[in-house]
């Protein structure tokens, strides 16, 4: 598996991805999940999830420069057409390979997150699905995640927005990354991160981290700690309601309480007069009374 998180930001991009991959407990590798595109007038990153087969094979195609409609990243006008050139190259990979995948009973699992920058317009970021097919970030929802998500999406949700500056975003994708190896085997060191500034057309601050790092040491013993102070420091429940603030005995407004069920009582059988097995009753003949005979005396 994998993680990816990419951020757009007023003052530019962050992009972090782990190097994991792995098929079962046994089977671990490294790879990177970063590509990067430079020219002149445009700087790109691509960050990708999913099945590695079908995700190098989109980034060969990418890289060998292949024309889609005549257009590919070295000549789109823009970031959309740009992204427009990553979708086709998913789509021509599912052309050519998904009919063998569903004869192996495999997914065609491909996910990316792709932005930069063209000259003359503001950086732009994309969510690009396995279908082709992408959404755009937006300042009201700034950042994209692939891979291993869950874990290191609540840091994100607390902090990040489009003001945030660069060095504090930096500081918050390295938590959310910290947060997910802790919880995820299949998510791990090196991590490659990209920070990049508004209008630079370079990758000024780029940089591969593994656990000698200083500043990514920091991060992951002081998150540690400092959540479990912020977690010490909070009262604990009252269900007294001695302490109002932390009275958690208070019932819900619109909604009672769950219902406790019983066993049901003993219904009272009824009474059934038990059979006996017996021996057939021979028909016995009625006796009768011998009758008087009454002598006549003479």
């Amino acid at each position: 598996m994998t993680y990816c998180v990419g951020l757009c930001l007023k003052d530019g991009l962050v992009f972090l991805s782990d190097t994991r991959t792995n098929a079962g407990v046994d089977q671990i590798g490294t790879f990177r999940k970063m590509s990067l595109f430079q020219n002149k007038d445009r700087f790109f990153t691509l960050l990708s999830a999913g099945n590695l087969a079908i995700t190098q094979s989109v980034k060969e195609i990418l890289l060998q420069g292949q024309l889609f409609k005549g257009k590919n990243l070295w000549t789109a006008k823009n970031s959309y057409e740009a992204a427009v050139v990553v979708g086709d190259a998913i789509k021509q990979v599912y052309a050519q390979d998904h009919l063998a995948l569903e004869k192996a009973g495999i997914d065609f699992n491909c996910n990316m997150i792709f932005g930069g920058q063209v000259k003359g317009e503001k950086p732009r970021l994309f969510n690009i699905y396995s279908a082709g097919n992408f959404i755009e970030a937006t300042p009201e929802t700034c950042y994209f995640q692939i891979g291993e998500s869950k874990y290191g999406k609540p840091i994100l949700d607390r902090v990040l927005n489009f003001n945030t500056p660069l060095n504090l975003a930096t500081k918050c994708a390295l938590i959310s990354m910290d947060s997910t190896l802790k919880s995820n085997i299949s998510v791990g060191l090196p991590l490659d991160m990209l920070v990049y500034e508004k209008n630079s057309l370079k990758a000024t601050k780029l940089v591969t981290l593994d656990d000698a790092n200083p500043y990514f040491a920091m991060i992951h013993q002081a998150w540690g700690e400092k959540l479990r102070e912020a977690f010490n420091s909070i009262a604990e429940p009252s269900w007294s309601g001695a302490h109002k603030s932390s009275d958690i005995s208070t019932p819900a407004k619109k909604m009672g309480m769950v219902p406790i069920i019983h066993p049901p009582s003993k219904a009272k059988s009824p009474r059934v007069t038990p059979i006996t097995k017996t021996t057939p009753a021979k028909k016995i003949a009625k006796k009768v009374a011998p009758k008087k005979v009454t002598v006549k005396k003479k």
